[in-house]
């Protein structure tokens, strides 16, 4: 007859208590969470990594050697029969509106641009449109149907 109190796991032919279900069930919520956290950590680095490259963008500015090398790539697309450049690409998300009125072709796109993209214009504005430049920008792609990086090109 058993004994009446704690009963203890049987024991296995090769020796020793086997491993229970709840044993296994604790073994796999370990892994679990463990795999949550790698992923919630790595989510935040890359977030982190985001809102950095975001602030330097923000805060990015015109090279003081940009008149030798705007001349350099305009003469190369020219010299490979090219009529544009394209001058930056950024997230549309670093736009005012998203990206919307660029999207939407809408003639006041230059006023949702920020950061550089908006130091860019200014520039054009001030120096390569008196020349004869012309600027165009659009959305370059659609992740999940939404509009993604926008990409500002200077033609000929």
């Amino acid at each position: 007859m058993p004994a009446d109190g704690p009963s203890t796991p049987p024991t296995s032919p090769l020796g020793g208590a086997l491993i229970t279900p709840k044993d296994l069930h604790a073994i796999s919520e370990a892994q679990e969470k463990a795999r949550l956290k790698e992923a919630q950590d790595l989510a935040k680095k890359q977030q982190e990594e985001q809102t950095a490259i975001h602030e330097a963008f923000m805060h990015q500015h015109i090279r003081p050697d940009a008149k030798e090398r705007f001349t350099h790539a305009v003469r190369a697309a020219a010299e490979r029969g090219e009529t544009e450049i394209e001058i930056v690409r950024f997230p549309s998300s670093y736009c005012s509106d998203g990206g919307r009125s660029i999207n939407n072709f809408e003639p006041d796109w230059p006023d949702s641009l920020t950061g550089f993209a908006r130091e860019v214009y200014d520039n054009y504005d001030r120096y390569l449109r008196p020349a004869g430049y012309k600027l165009r920008a659009q959305i370059l792609s659609y992740p999940g149907g939404m509009p993604g990086d926008v990409g500002v090109f200077l033609h000929w």
